[in-house]
């Protein structure tokens, strides 16, 4: 099987990427400089540019491409590029299926938790409504680009989370000031983070594109749910580090500002059902066992 993938150098497409070779699969990555392998073909999603006859060789494609929501302070003119980056690559790909002689099978694109927006205590299956805020219009936008592809190429849109990776990730930030026992929940800490391990999301990506009957929005979270302090205390109780320190929400909004409020302080506790429906099997379903797996050596 040839997967192509956009975002190939990011946290999920590297080990993507990295999964699909261990298995015998053959990752092609899409790269916005000169190829320098041969696993590698230039594109430009700015300008709409990619390889005229590259779909015709490929079963499925993997749209993990997207400007970080992770670099503070989100600036109006950060915040085009955040979404910029997501519409230009996903349209560049739909095109480019359009235009084959053969397409892709199945496209896999990216979305976010942030479709949600802030829901409180509420369980979040795939069919909860699309919530607001700045996130929540990205990831909509985002799906309704991919749900473009042309008909008989299965579409499925994946809602990533905080992705836990012992490259840090999301816990970039947060896990060296639990290394030095002065973390602590975020806010009231008893908001919901959805979660999911680098492993597992690059995992579940890859079962549905074995998975015939999936399509539509899933959810790739880990099953156990947690709120921002169990994700904290965990990490600490990992480290041997106490987390009794805590950051007001206050100082949140006024150090980090909009993005506090919708990545940091909001509330999404996502279902897991509808993954865990089509067979798929984590190797990191609990809390513990991902947090002891990005802390180990």
């Amino acid at each position: 099987m040839r997967v192509l993938i956009s975002g190939a150098s990011g946290l999920v497409g590297s080990e993507v990427a990295r999964q699909l070779n261990a298995s015998g699969h053959e990752a092609i990555k899409l790269v916005r400089r000169k190829a320098a392998a041969a696993d590698e073909v230039e594109w430009n999603p700015a300008l709409g540019q990619i390889p005229g006859d590259l779909m015709d060789s490929i079963d499925a494609v993997v749209n993990m491409a997207g400007a970080t929501t992770g670099k503070i302070p989100w600036t109006k003119k950060y915040k085009q590029e955040i979404v910029n980056s997501r519409i230009d690559s996903t349209r560049t790909l739909v095109k480019a299926m359009a235009a084959a002689k053969t397409p892709p099978k199945v496209f896999v694109s990216g979305s976010a938790s942030g479709f949600y927006g802030d829901c409180g205590n509420q369980l979040l299956s795939e069919t909860a409504p699309k919530g607001t805020g700045f996130l929540s219009d990205l990831a909509n936008r985002w799906e309704q680009e991919a749900l473009q592809a042309p008909k008989g190429v299965r579409v499925v849109l994946a809602r990533t989370t905080m992705v836990m990776s012992k490259q840090l990730g999301a816990l970039g930030r947060l896990l060296p000031l639990i290394k030095l026992g002065v973390g602590g929940p975020l806010g009231s800490g008893k908001q919901w983070w959805a979660w999911i391990s680098q492993v597992d999301e690059a995992a579940a990506i890859i079962h549905l594109i074995n998975t015939p009957t999936a399509s539509g929005p899933f959810n790739l979270t880990a099953p156990q749910p947690a709120t921002c302090k169990d994700i904290v205390v965990a990490l600490a109780k990992q480290l041997g580090r106490p987390a009794i320190v805590p950051v007001p929400e206050f100082a949140l909004k006024l150090f980090i500002g909009e993005a506090a409020t919708e990545l940091l302080l909001c509330s999404q506790n996502m279902s897991a059902d509808k993954l865990l429906a089509t067979g798929f099997k984590f190797s990191h379903a609990k809390l513990d066992e991902a947090a002891a797996w990005v802390v180990s050596k």
